[in-house]
């Protein structure tokens, strides 16, 4: 963004009345985020009149007004600049225009992550002229930093394609979704904007001949959650072209995993752009066309949101029915509340406006004007219709907000940071609702937050964005998961236990509860059948049970295990990829609650607890974990003038110590020999001075940064 800097405004007030004039005319046509300027400049139109040899320059200044007036940049999802936003060309906005409904086609790419969805996506749009072929800029869709350097999909995104196929103009829009298990909401969110999906497969087998790692538990359960919404599915092979592609068997696995036609599959290279151009035809003749009509009132549905800092909350929406443009008044079904359309665009493919508005079938993105500022008002899901006509509008089923399922202690390095993190965190949360917030405060590590994820790979993904693009770090305590207590007492509601220095200890409310329940899921692991034995023992040691065993293939193993969340969040798929050399998946989904033998288990320095280091487990875990505990803590602590003493608890009974000796001036250095009792009475002099001090206030203080790296540690 162009800042008008403090010179030509000084030079602004010293300046003739003609380039005032001109000032005032340039204010007059400028609108919407430009108002800011235009109430700046008009301030200064009134200011005295300058001496004859201050006028020297007012040419150049009129010039750079004008400059700064028509060159404000465009803003785009994920961080805007004060400036409009690009008007789509009136030829493309002509051609979009006269495409019937008929025409339309919206599908997205199913897959599991790292099977080439992001390259796929920009050659299609290559194919189709939204992008320019052969840039250097890679995966146009992947917004985030994070997603560049993972390689990862982590929010599903949009663009609009025209493209003409025998002469007839379709207007084709794309969803690049997530892959990975933990952004399973997002990837269902994106079904409900599209009639169509293409099942990517990778073709490649890696080193061992008989292992398909693209048949993934992942990829299973998006077809099954794709095929459940009535979605076309077309089925396309991707990476034919290297050396290790086993195509014959990979459509081969596509009919008996999926019972799709191999005949309707199309194979590509995603990276060399190997006839990439037979996918669009394949989804214009199989995918149906939207249902809908334009001459209807307003249905709109609300598939995603994001914040701008000037614009506030921008929508992505699937028009069903009717029309929408800029200064529609408009409602919401979830709040109720009214709302005036400011601008109404497409992603093409990134944000590009339209002036003559949205109609059945598209979809686009729309904000207004005065903006929504409350990111809670914009509810996923939710259906909106022309102010007057809810009545004659049934609004959309809606979708289910995902639960998280890990929560971590979040604290700053240094806490004069605090105010800094707490705004980049916010800013951060505005634009992902799936993440929980809650401040709360550490004896250790002073004021934090209490932040709940999908996953451990969307903490960390939050975690990357964090650093880069808000340059701040923090110290992420290790993950649990939400654990619940019944009371014995009937009239008390059973309550969920999110942070674990709130769990209940042995020793104080034994008495008060009836069970201590631990949520489960059902984890569906694909393995090659040389690491079955070891993936079992994998499971058997997380206290997993297995619910079935099938052959996928003759060499494919599908394994079901009830597992607990905390074995699961406790980094049991690297586990997992490193006894099966990465050629296993993992998907998981929601089993309930069960009854466990819970204990929770504290670090205790001197007798106080940390509060910063708690974690509830298994009894079975907890002596193991214990002695680590005590044994890692002891290297951070230095020692001091008292002994330091480090135990890990579970209520009143210790299950392991260690002991920090204490520094002492050595006062029998002076001695040479002689009576022992007088190199006993200073010993005994000393231990007196000791105790007085400690009397009198001394005591033990754990530096900040021993805490600091035992948890940093733990993260790797």
């Amino acid at each position: 963004m162009r800042k008008c800097s403090l010179l030509p405004l000084r030079r602004l007030a010293q300046s003739p009345p003609s380039v005032r004039l001109l000032i005032r005319s340039i204010n007059s046509s400028s609108c919407g985020p430009q108002a800011t300027h235009r109430r700046t400049f008009t301030s200064l139109v009134h200011l005295p009149q300058p001496s004859h040899s201050q006028r020297s320059s007012s040419l150049q200044l009129a010039q750079q007004l004008q400059s700064f007036h028509t060159t404000a940049p465009s803003s785009a999802p994920g961080g805007s600049n004060l400036g409009t936003t690009p008007v789509l060309s009136p030829e493309l906005e002509k051609r979009i225009a006269a495409i019937p409904l008929e025409n339309f086609r919206n599908f997205c790419i199913v897959a599991h992550v790292d099977h080439g969805k992001s390259t796929l996506s920009d050659r299609l749009l290559e194919h189709t002229g939204t992008i320019a072929t052969g840039g250097d800029k890679k995966q146009v869709l992947d917004k985030l930093d994070v997603e560049r350097e993972r390689g990862i999909t982590v929010k599903a995104q949009t663009c609009t394609m025209v493209y003409n196929h025998e002469g007839t103009d379709y207007l084709i829009h794309l969803v690049d979704t997530p892959g990975h298990v933990d952004f399973r909401a997002e990837v269902s969110r994106s079904y409900a904007s599209c009639g169509g999906a293409l099942l990517l497969v990778d073709a490649s087998q890696g080193v061992q001949a008989f292992t398909l790692p693209a048949s993934s538990a992942q990829t299973v359960a998006n077809f099954y959650l794709a095929f459940a919404q009535g979605l076309t599915l077309i089925p396309v092979i991707n990476k034919v072209d290297l050396p290790s592609a086993d195509s014959p068997r990979a459509l081969q696995q596509i009919k008996s995993s999926f019972e799709l036609d191999p005949a309707k599959a199309v194979l590509v290279s995603a990276k060399t752009g190997l006839n990439v151009g037979a996918i669009l035809p394949a989804v214009i003749e199989q995918v149906p066309c939207p249902v809908g009509s334009a001459t209807a009132p307003l249905r709109l549905l609300l598939v995603d949101s994001w914040y701008d800092n000037y614009r506030g909350v921008i929508l992505l929406v699937r028009i069903f029915d009717g029309t929408v443009k800029s200064g529609d008044q408009i409602t919401s079904f979830a709040t109720g509340k009214k709302y005036t359309v400011g601008e109404v665009g497409i992603m093409h493919p990134t944000e590009r406006r339209v002036p003559s508005g949205l109609r059945a079938g598209q979809v686009g993105y729309i904000f207004f004007n005065p903006g929504m500022k409350n990111s809670k008002e914009a509810k996923v899901g939710d259906t909106f219709t022309h102010v007057g006509r809810e009545k004659e509008v049934t609004p959309y089923p809606g979708f289910e907000e995902p639960q998280p399922m890990v929560f971590v202690g979040a604290f700053p390095v240094d806490q004069g940071e605090f105010a800094h993190l707490d705004d980049s965190i916010n800013q951060l949360v505005i634009n992902d609702r799936s993440v929980t917030l809650q401040k709360e405060s550490s004896n250790a590590l002073g004021q934090g937050w209490r932040l709940g994820f999908l996953g451990t790979l969307h903490c960390s993904v939050f975690q990357d964005r964090l650093r880069s693009e808000h340059g701040a770090s923090i110290i992420i305590t290790a993950p649990s998961v939400p654990f619940k207590i019944k009371y014995k007492d009937p009239s008390k509601p059973d309550r969920i236990i999110r942070n674990p220095a709130e769990f209940p200890s042995e020793d104080v409310d034994y008495n008060r509860v009836e069970a201590l329940l631990e949520p489960l899921v059902l984890a569906t692991i694909t393995v090659p059948e040389e690491y079955l034995g070891k993936t079992i023992e994998i499971c058997e040691a997380a206290r997993g049970a297995q619910q079935s065993l099938e052959f996928f293939t003759s060499t494919q193993v599908i394994l079901k295990y009830k597992i607990p969340l905390v074995s699961l969040v406790d980094d049991f798929f690297g586990k997992l990829k490193g006894v099966t050399k990465g050629y296993a998946s993992l998907d998981y989904e929601d089993a309930g609650y069960a009854e466990s033998d819970l204990v929770k288990l504290q670090l205790m320095v001197n007798h106080i607890p940390v509060d910063a280091i708690t974690q509830v487990m298994h009894r079975s875990n907890s002596v193991p974990v214990a002695r680590a505990w005590v044994k890692k803590f002891k290297g951070f602590v230095e020692r001091q003038l008292f002994e330091v003493i480090i135990q890990a608890v579970i209520g009143k009974k210790v299950l392991s110590r260690e002991t920090v000796k204490p520094v002492r001036k050595d006062v029998t250095a002076k001695l040479y020999g002689g009576d022992p009792t007088r190199r006993m009475k200073l010993l005994e002099k000393q231990k007196a001075g000791k105790k007085r001090l400690k009397a009198v206030g001394g005591g033990v203080s754990v530096d900040h940064k021993a805490f600091q790296g035992f948890l940093a540690k733990e993260q790797k």
